[in-house]
């Protein structure tokens, strides 16, 4: 293989950048010629793709969301959009790809490799966490700290006034932030999408918080929790408790997915790459490189998109107990 390309697709994650250079200086030790796809599968249908050096990536490291642009694309998912897409790597000799990304970019890559035969490795981009085949995704240790941050200053002004805030975090379909962030931040209750928590039960721990004289109170709610979302909940939590207490809410929304990478992503992300890279360039195909108890691991794109990455029950009771 002397021609790959690489892109990246879905949601941007700081440490993006960072993946980027790696796979770029990696294909540069190795001899290889690397492209870089402009916007993801749209640019791939494009052709807005442009030849990457050692010097294109550099002074990127430190910079959060990815210098290729990122989007979704509609006609990506028809199958003209896929010939076309295909005629244009074959246009510059592309062999193999990279796509850095989650499970949307990789289901892409899985038919894609199915209808033409053009294999792709994953690197793992998202703040989410959610994908099987890796302890920890690109983006996620600098999505969580973007996240605390907010939430110590919170915890600030809700001491200062004697209120309940119900903070919202990303994760639609999983808890990840909102776990780590409950615990990190002190929270006095969390709801995620894979652990039902009913009204009923945050109601019991406020009033139990201020039975003990505890006059402010931290919820982190998951942004895809079956209640709802943290203002559906905190509106149901004021049906029950009244005029008893002051309830704020808070949407953190997309200032998660922006920033500096922390260093943990910036390394994460540069072995990830590098990963990824050699992974292709050894014969891997519809895989994606992870890393599981500090081993680099290769997951089928199949068992990554289909299989469920459960949060671990031990951090859902230490904020049961911690916040006692």
């Amino acid at each position: 293989m002397k021609k790959i390309a690489v892109f990246t697709s879905g949601g941007d994650a700081p440490g993006m950048n960072a993946c980027i250079r790696a796979i770029v200086r990696g294909a540069a030790y190795h001899g290889v010629e690397v492209y870089g796809i402009i916007r993801g599968y749209n640019g791939m249908i494009k052709g807005d793709i442009i030849p990457l050096n050692s010097q294109s990536v550099s002074n990127i490291i430190q910079r959060g969301g990815t210098i290729l642009k990122s989007a979704r694309s509609k006609e990506f998912m028809t199958s003209e959009g896929r010939q076309k897409a295909y005629d244009k790597l074959q246009e510059l000799g592309i062999e193999g790809l990279v796509a850095i990304g989650g499970n949307g970019t990789f289901t892409g890559a899985e038919i894609f490799f199915n209808e033409f035969k053009i294999p792709t490795v994953g690197a793992p981009g998202t703040i989410d966490n959610d994908l099987y085949g890796t302890d920890y995704t690109i983006g996620f240790d600098t999505a969580v700290n973007t996240a605390l941050d907010a939430i110590d200053k919170i915890r600030d002004t809700a001491d200062s006034h004697d209120r309940v805030f119900f903070i919202e975090v990303m994760g639609r379909d999983s808890g990840y932030i909102a776990v780590q962030c409950g615990i990190a931040g002190g929270a006095e209750a969390l709801m995620i999408p894979e652990n039902l928590t009913p009204v009923d039960e945050i109601v019991t721990i406020l009033n139990n918080g201020f039975a003990k004289q505890k006059s402010s109170s931290i919820v982190v709610v998951a942004e895809g929790d079956e209640e709802g979302n943290a203002q559906v909940v905190a509106n149901k939590i004021r049906e029950k408790m009244g005029s008893k207490i002051d309830i704020r809410v808070t949407t953190l929304g997309h200032i998660q997915r922006g920033g500096i990478p922390t260093a943990y992503d910036r390394i994460l992300a540069s072995r990830l790459g590098l990963g990824a890279l050699e992974g292709l360039l050894r014969g891997e195909k519809n895989v994606m490189a992870g890393v599981i108890n500090n081993q680099l691991v290769y997951t089928p794109f199949h068992d990554t998109i289909t299989k469920k990455k459960p949060v671990s029950e031990d951090l859902i009771r230490m904020v049961e107990i911690l916040s006692t």
